[in-house]
């Protein structure tokens, strides 16, 4: 089994900041990707930031100059450093990663419970 458990989000007054952590443990040969998705209410899940296995990483627009993930491989774990919130970028905001798996060997894609961050102006 393995699961990803996500922590750091609260409330926050627009122009703050707040930094996501997120574990992974289990049955894990190796972690490929990992990522952070938002969900607001109303709307769909979208991707905000990723970062391969060599460290790579994307981000939505709207979060770009604003936001960075990074990763600690030793502790599989992946983090979002958030500065500079808006009222926007509220929502419940869920860990991904991608899971090599020690028993068979196959990636398949986990996801954490979700954090909610809410920005208030």
């Amino acid at each position: 089994q393995v699961q990803l458990v996500e922590s750091g989000g609260g409330l926050v007054q627009a122009g703050g900041s707040l930094k996501l952590s997120c574990v992974a443990s289990g049955s894990i040969f190796s972690i490929d990707h990992m990522g952070w998705y938002r969900q607001a209410p109303g709307k769909q899940r979208e991707l905000v930031a990723a970062i391969t296995s060599g460290s790579s990483p994307d981000y939505a627009d709207s979060v770009k100059g604003r936001f960075t993930i990074s990763r600690n491989n030793a502790k599989n774990t992946v983090y979002l450093q958030m500065n500079s919130l808006r009222p926007e970028d509220t929502a419940v905001y869920y860990c991904n990663a991608g899971i090599v798996v020690v028993t068979t060997r196959e990636m398949w894609d986990y996801w954490g419970q979700g954090t909610q961050v809410t920005v208030f102006s």
